[in-house]
């Protein structure tokens, strides 16, 4: 049996709320000082809060007694769509008519429009026979002579997992087609000695750092440095040491292996032998981009942000062929999983992973 519930902003009230207790979930209602609305989702293994009117973000997630989420200067989502202005989420869909930051000759917003969009209508639905509980939004972006597309999101939890299936599908309502630019922005926290395990060739050629500096950080001492040593072995970040110089941010380009099933896999193994996993499908996603940044204030790492394109700005990568074009009337969409493993998931992980890179 299948139920579905629509979800109205006008229901959500400062006061969290119960909205369904069924089949191993808790889902309750509520909007945080700052007048966004917000769902806890908990199942067995942890909870996760999703901003179904705001970007459709995964603001926290918890699972196993650990917070997973990115260290930020945000205890609360803030009501603007200006991307650093409310940056603390755990999950954000970021694109899609550009992505990244501004190049040189250009002014948008950075990672483009979806990040805070504001999602129309959303809904919970639940699937008694597989189980599990998925939370969906939808966006229509539309402006004149340019834009027509509609975008849906979906998180998917099972009742006795700590993993998210995160999937978003943009049908271009146009007559004409359309660019495309995408990038799952999946914020972990990291942890001191926790090891990166991912399935690529450790090499500088297939492990990129960037090496330009965009106009939205200001480099510390020792950053050129560090990044002109990561340009040569890029294998110094795989242990994150205290005091690497991750401040503000290093970001790298992957050139991703996957399995037989077509994924490609990324681990943080932390000293308690547990681990955060992300893996997702380069054929929907053609680039890996990882982002590290460590700082007194800002703690987070992006494994492996599937990604249709690199970050050095929307003419930059219409350039060098990484801008999608999506014909009139046509569907594009991607499909994750990310959250927790535990120790024995994790070493049987990295199994898959090492059998990747070897083959």
């Amino acid at each position: 049996m299948t139920i579905r519930i629509a979800l109205d902003s006008i229901a959500f009230r400062e006061k969290e709320k119960p909205l369904l207790d069924a089949g191993g979930f808790r889902v309750s209602t509520f909007r945080y000082d700052t007048s966004i609305a917000a769902l806890r989702i908990a199942n067995r293994r942890g909870e996760i809060i999703v901003l179904p009117f705001k970007g459709h973000q995964i603001w926290r997630a918890r699972f196993d007694g650990r917070d997973l989420t990115m260290k930020s200067m945000f205890d609360q989502p803030v009501d603007t769509r200006n991307y650093l202005e409310t940056y603390g989420a755990f999950f954000i869909h970021c694109g899609i008519t550009t992505m990244g930051p501004s190049g040189p000759m250009e002014n948008y917003p950075l990672h483009g429009e979806l990040p805070n969009a504001p999602f129309q209508t959303g809904s919970i639905v639940i699937d008694e026979v597989v189980g599990s509980l998925t939370v969906e939004g939808h966006y229509q972006h539309t402006v004149a002579f340019t834009t027509n597309y509609r975008a849906t999101s979906s998180y998917r939890l099972k009742a006795d997992e700590a993993l998210i299936d995160a999937s978003l599908k943009v049908e271009n309502i146009k007559k004409t087609p359309m660019d495309l630019m995408y990038l799952a922005h999946a914020n972990f926290r990291p942890v001191d000695d926790g090891e990166l395990v991912y399935s690529a060739d450790y090499r500088n050629e297939t492990v990129r750092v960037r090496t330009s500096i965009p106009g939205h950080i200001t480099p510390m001492p020792g950053y050129r440095e560090f990044i002109a040593e990561l340009a040569i072995d890029p294998s110094l970040h795989h242990r994150l040491k205290a005091g690497l110089g991750f401040d503000p941010e290093v970001v790298f380009s992957i050139d991703m292996k996957t399995d037989a099933q077509g994924l490609a896999h990324a681990l943080l193994k932390r000293p308690d032998g547990t681990s955060d996993h992300t893996s997702y499908r380069p054929a929907q996603a053609k680039h890996c981009i990882r982002w590290i940044c460590r700082t007194p204030d800002q703690d987070a790492i992006g494994m492996a942000f599937p990604s249709t394109s690199e970050v050095e700005g929307y003419t930059a990568e219409k350039i060098k062929g990484n801008v999608v074009i999506l014909p009139a009337g046509a569907v594009w969409n991607i499909d994750m999983r990310l959250g927790a493993l535990t120790k024995s998931e994790t070493e049987q992980k990295i199994s898959l992973i090492e059998a990747i890179r070897k083959s």
